[in-house]
């Protein structure tokens, strides 16, 4: 008896794998179908296998050329392109304003949880990272004062100081045959200025000639966001990951937690430090009225974000504005006419007079355009009753974003998008839609650095400029070629020819 139910059993086995592997197959027969041709998103344009799977978005982004794989969709399928099965990408000014800007009567369109890969979300959100409209606003609040123009005028000598002697470094340096990687110098730069105006003591950068090495963790902690993506998008990667690769994962989350001890040590050093002036961490802990004081954890997340926000966007823009003012020799002549018929010394430049130079404007402009600082689409949900985005009723809980690089190289936006012409922001015959251009973002989650970027940019280029003229060692270097994106980019070497003037 029992035998014969065993020879059952097993004669049974083969038929159950067949109606289970059947009814897996119908499912997902089934769920592409929906997604196809009866999803609110259906009637957008797009990739038909993304329309069904988030597979293509994951590859596109994690091959680090998502910025540009996205261009091309737009320029296929039109200013709104489905990139994911609830996910559709925009790449018009109106989005922008739609998005991320205010409207009165309409609820906010709140972030994605995308941003919950941070490195400290499991603890402690920070300012870039946190969701709620609400919590948000009270961080903003606590910052508000460090970074307006008023108090960024009273670290002038802070700011200058580094400026100053990066100007003197890259002079000595740069001069040899084989020039200087201005990529890695800008990096180092922005680093030591963000350090001490953030914990009140320098990371040494442009002294040393060296990254340190909780900055490099901290860098290297965005391919984090990239990860959580993914796996949020297919949770069973993660599980097959930490089962087929447990070393792999271990290794990670021991840098992870590394990088989280390192950084409240840090924290708990500025804390018993009295810098004698007031920093990033001096707004912070000093809150608002009613509100508790944030604890090493909190004030540590928020770190991390000044340290990646407020270098390297800045480095970035620098390094692009040097390589194509060496693509045409025009431009940089034009750029140190102005500069140097506005000064008659070195000495004499500073972050205020340095703001009516408007060609020096429209360049850092159009650095800002041809190259987003933020190259990702940060991404929103339509919120609950659904809203409109560029004209179009969106159904609740669709993840939504303006694509920068779409919006900015966008033909139908910009004329010739892929040519550097700082004319376009200067003359008034321009047809350009230059709202299309939103490097700081708009609204309530505009950069909050953005008087810092600009104030760096100003001066560093200008204190350059001045001195020295510029030329690419490699005139091959292509830019949008060589560049990758991994949440922030990844940009290539630029060794740079430095000659006194």
């Amino acid at each position: 008896m029992d035998s014969s139910l065993a020879s059952v059993a097993l004669g049974s086995a083969p038929r159950l794998l067949l109606v289970s592997a059947v009814a897996v197959l119908v499912f997902y027969l089934g769920l592409a179908i929906r997604r196809l041709w009866f999803h609110p998103l259906a009637k957008y344009p797009g990739p038909r296998l993304a329309a069904i799977t988030n597979v293509p978005y994951s590859i596109d982004y994690l091959s680090g050329r998502q910025p540009y794989r996205l261009l091309k969709l737009h320029e296929k399928y039109g200013p709104i392109v489905r990139i994911a099965p609830n996910e559709l990408s925009f790449s018009t000014a109106q989005s922008w304003k739609d998005i991320y800007g205010p409207r009165k009567g309409h609820h906010p369109f709140v972030k994605a949880p995308f941003y919950d890969g941070n490195m400290f979300s499991d603890m402690a959100h920070s300012i870039a990272s946190e969701c709620d409209p609400a919590k948000h606003a009270v961080m903003r609040k606590y910052l508000a004062n460090a970074f307006t123009e008023r108090s960024l005028r009273e670290q002038e000598a802070i700011i200058g100081g580094h400026v100053d002697a990066f100007i003197s470094k890259i002079g000595e340096l740069g001069s040899a045959k084989e020039g200087i990687d201005l990529t890695r110098w800008f990096h180092l730069l922005t680093l030591d200025i963000i350090g001490d105006l953030a914990f009140g003591q320098s990371f040494g950068g442009i002294e040393s000639g060296k990254t340190n090495s909780w900055i490099e963790a901290v860098i290297g902690s965005m391919g984090q966001f990239e990860l959580a993506d993914t796996f949020g998008r297919f949770p069973w990667v993660g599980k097959a990951l930490i089962t087929l690769n447990r070393g792999a994962v271990d290794k990670l989350l021991a840098s992870a937690r590394e990088h989280q001890a390192y950084t409240v040590d840090l924290i708990k050093k500025r804390l018993a430090r009295d810098t004698g002036r007031k920093d990033f961490v001096t707004c912070l802990l000093e809150g608002g009225e009613g509100e508790k004081q944030m604890s090493e954890i909190e004030l540590a997340a928020h770190s991390s974000d000044f340290v990646i926000a407020g270098s390297e966007t800045t480095a970035t823009t620098l390094a692009v504005v040097v390589f194509y003012l060496c693509k045409d020799p025009s431009l940089m002549e034009e750029l140190q006419r102005e500069v140097r018929s506005s000064f008659d010394s070195y000495e004499s430049i500073n972050s205020t007079n340095t703001a009516r130079l408007r060609y020096l404007h429209a360049v850092c402009q159009e650095a800002l355009r041809i190259c987003p600082p933020v190259p990702l689409g940060l991404p929103r949900i339509v919120p609950p009753g659904g809203d409109t985005v560029d004209g179009q009723f969106l159904p609740q809980g669709t993840v939504v974003s303006t694509h920068p690089l779409a919006a900015t190289l966008s033909e139908t936006n910009f004329a010739d998008p892929w040519k550097f012409d700082p004319q376009r922001w200067l003359s008034p015959d321009n047809r350009d839609c230059l709202d299309a251009s939103q490097p700081f973002s708009l609204g309530t989650r505009v950069c909050i650095g953005r008087a810092l970027g600009l104030l760096e940019l100003r001066t560093v280029l200008s204190k350059m400029l001045f001195k020295y003229s510029l030329s690419l060692v490699d005139p091959t270097l292509d830019w949008h070629k060589d560049v990758e994106m991994h949440v922030l980019w990844k940009k290539p070497s630029m060794r740079v020819k430095v000659e006194p003037i």
